[in-house]
């Protein structure tokens, strides 16, 4: 039944947003996809947590409704669907249906529909010219069977497009920040890992090269106690997301705290929305008493707490790489006075992902491929293997190139003396910056206001001030404040280069 208190859609103006500034990432995101748009029908935008995927997607939505054009958004689940709404709300697009069952806000004749996966497989699909897919990873039938079926833009939006068959569906890949450009930028925070008392997967069952969920679940009871213990111990008294292997091995964990004195609760498909919506006010509130949620899969999508400053990791994986970052990102979002989040590694996950999730740190993907390759390989355990150590900052795990410092293994014939990211810069006595990343974000400042080409233009005088290629990309550095050293080591640059000129003019 349509709702006729909206107003009709030739009344409705979707000029009047209020959108925040985008940040460059986000930006250069957006005009990577409009710039692909003609050559790719449908395209990815792989953002990790805290990169703002919703803000993108209403964002690209907003830039078709303007333009006179329809668009839906699609979400993973119906528990996302008031969590989206109320983000358009704050954006400035009200004029919004939502397609649910009863829902007040049902609006045949809006141009714009927010939806889940769920509903949509069970009603006719609106008009649509641009679609767009949250958490694009997970398949759901509605809309993969539609996006083959219609001329619309489909952009997914995913922080783990990993999935199988992703890249028959989609034919472009954005990476719109690393996790690496992220953490360096402040948006999230760095993970400190605990290595806790080891689940033991030794001879467990397993399916299709994975572990089975009941196998990891029975092993997982071996060690409530010494969760408890040492999340006591480590973390005590902070706000925490446990991830188990199933619904009964969550609702016997939930016991062990509650035992111990420790306000905990399941969160899982079984709870109600009422229960739901009981728990996340008392959780998201910095004083409410309940500290710790416990889930397999319903907080590992779409959930983001910056209260969250510990993960407690007792699910065991062997392939699916993707799970395991979604879950780590429940930890990562910044917030005022949050350092890091720590990761109390009850599972061995961290070391069996130890390389492959330092590559998507670093780097993200290359192709849709990549990631598909990254969730079907099966990693052995090995029991007398022991996490290795950044030889530069001691960072424990290290495989190829440290979260923490940057370090990096060369051949030998490339090794050279880089200084850590985290050291001061110092140009003759005076310092110049607090790090690298700091001087470059400086340079950029400069360029921007100087150069018609100014991402080239930081680079070259980064390049001549240390040697070396800049810490993170131009897209993230923001702008900040330049000291009075570095715009005299600019200046210094500036003469040198115009000297090289004259001089090779004769």
């Amino acid at each position: 039944m349509t709702n006729d208190l909206f107003l009709p859609d030739s009344e409705v103006n979707y000029s009047e947003s209020s959108f925040p500034e985008p940040r460059l990432f986000q930006l250069a995101a957006h005009e990577k996809l409009r710039a692909a748009a003609k050559q790719h029908r449908c395209q990815v935008i792989m953002a990790p947590t805290g990169a703002g995927k919703t803000y993108l997607g209403l964002r690209i939505a907003h830039e078709a409704l303007k333009r006179g054009k329809s668009a839906i958004f699609v979400c993973d689940r119906t528990t996302l669907i008031e969590q989206t709404s109320a983000a358009a709300d704050r954006y400035g697009l009200s004029a919004h249906s939502i397609m649910q069952a009863s829902h007040w806000r049902y609006n045949q004749r809006m141009r714009f529909t927010i939806a889940s996966a769920q509903t949509l497989a069970r009603r006719t699909w609106p008009k649509a010219d641009v679609i767009i897919v949250d958490e694009s990873h997970t398949l759901h039938s509605a809309w993969v069977n539609h996006i083959q079926e219609t001329d619309a833009k489909v952009i997914g939006l995913s922080a783990t497009p990993f999935s199988k068959g992703l890249g028959l569906l989609f034919s472009n890949l954005i990476n719109a920040a690393t996790m690496k450009e992220l953490t360096e930028s402040g948006v999230l925070v760095p993970m400190r890992i605990m290595s806790c008392t080891k689940i033991n997967m030794t001879g467990a069952a397993t399916r299709c090269g994975e572990w089975t969920e009941q196998a990891a679940a029975e092993r997982g009871m071996e060690i409530l106690g010494d969760v408890v213990k040492e999340w006591q111990e480590h973390t005590p008294g902070e706000k925490t997301i446990v991830f188990g292997s199933t619904i009964a091995h969550c609702e016997e964990m939930a016991k062990a705290f509650n035992a111990a004195g420790i306000r905990a609760a399941c969160f899982t498909s079984e709870t109600t929305k009422e229960e739901r919506e009981k728990l996340l006010k008392d959780f998201n509130n910095p004083i409410g008493l309940l500290k710790v949620l416990i889930s397999v899969e319903a907080l590992a999508k779409g959930f983001d707490s910056p209260l969250v400053t510990v993960i407690c990791d007792l699910r065991p994986l062997r392939k699916s790489l993707s799970t395991f970052i979604q879950m780590c990102g429940r930890g990562a979002r910044s917030a005022p006075g949050k350092t890091h989040f720590t990761l109390l590694d009850f599972s061995g996950n961290i070391i069996r992902f130890a390389e492959d999730f330092e590559q998507i740190y670093n780097h993200g993907l290359e192709a849709l491929d990549m990631g598909e390759k990254l969730d079907t390989v099966v990693r052995q355990d090995n029991e007398e293997k022991k996490p290795s150590e950044c030889p530069s900052c001691g960072n424990v795990p290290f495989a190829k190139k440290c979260m923490k410092c940057g370090y990096e293994k060369k051949s030998v014939s490339l090794v050279e003396h880089v200084p850590g990211v985290m050291q001061e810069v110092i140009f003759g006595k005076q310092k110049a910056a607090d790090n690298l990343t700091q001087l470059y974000q400086m340079c950029c400042t400069y360029a921007r206001s100087k150069s018609q080409k100014p991402e080239g233009y930081a680079y070259h005088l980064f390049h001549g001030m240390t040697g070396q290629k800049p810490p993170i990309s131009y897209i993230m550095a923001q702008n900040t404040q330049i000291s009075q050293a570095v715009m005299n080591k600019i200046i210094s640059e500036n003469i040198k280069y115009s000297r090289s000129l004259k001089s090779a003019n004769g």
